[in-house]
């Protein structure tokens, strides 16, 4: 069987998208939330869909992102601290997962911030790689560092969208459900779901290339042992001594 062609690929997930999107408009449980939700995720969509001629994803990346943009597609149509996803489960198998979990507060939320790490950490990596044309342990490291950094910048979103606006709407922007340490669990989420994607990430090339620890050895070995500056600091300090004989 022959596989899709790229082309072809990304019109369907980009298809797919745009019909869970417009779900998601569609009479969504708070409209004012919904459009708050959605400003980052139209930038976002327009930013992906313009780089399409310079830089274009591999398949993996593709899908990663659209998994992540239909999560939050749903979180957008309920409102985060509103989706029913533990009356779905128990339609489908009899059980309450909150209750089994011992869970107190609805935690679609907490999930999509793991998501956040687990799903588009690759397609960090995969930036870094092939226009900073990083190597070894920086591969890896540099998506977990970004994915920390940004969450912890959507939090700073979050907070000053919620003093601007105030009131249900800031509240329920914020989503925070009355935890104080909110923030800090969204973001220690979506560094936990970056690093199990980088984890397995490193796992799968260990396995598959041969210069595996040659390249992590190599990334970390120093080429140059002087700081930067340093050198012209030396022949700077070296000429004005010269001009004051």
């Amino acid at each position: 069987m022959r596989p899709i062609a790229y082309r072809h690929y990304l019109l369907l997930l980009g298809s797919l998208f745009a019909v869970v999107w417009i779900w998601s408009g569609l009479q969504p449980v708070d409209r004012s939330t919904w459009l708050l939700e959605n400003v980052l995720v139209v930038v976002f969509v327009l930013a992906v869909a313009a780089s399409y001629r310079v830089f274009r994803f591999s398949r993996v990346s593709y899908a990663l992102i659209f998994l992540f943009l239909c999560l939050h597609a749903v979180g957008s149509h309920y409102t985060y601290s509103l989706v029913p996803y533990d009356r779905w489960f128990r339609t489908l198998f009899g059980f309450s997962l909150d209750a089994a979990l011992g869970f107190e507060r609805n935690q679609f939320d907490r999930f999509v911030h793991f998501a956040y790490g687990l799903l588009l950490a690759y397609p960090v990596r995969e930036i870094f790689i092939r226009i900073a044309d990083v190597r070894g342990f920086w591969g890896y490291f540099l998506p977990l560092d970004i994915t920390l950094s940004t969450s912890a910048l959507y939090e700073l979103i979050e907070w000053a969208a919620a003093m601007i606006f105030g009131g249900g709407l800031g509240a329920a922007y914020l989503g925070t459900q009355g935890d104080p340490w909110d923030a800090h669990k969204d973001m220690a989420l979506a560094a936990a779901g970056a690093l199990l994607a980088m984890l397995a990430t490193a796992i799968v090339n260990y396995r598959t290339q041969r210069d595996f620890a040659a390249e992590w050895a190599e990334s970390l070995r120093i080429k140059r042992p002087h700081p930067p500056g340093e050198g012209a600091r030396r022949r700077g300090r070296r000429i004005a001594a010269s001009a004051g004989r």
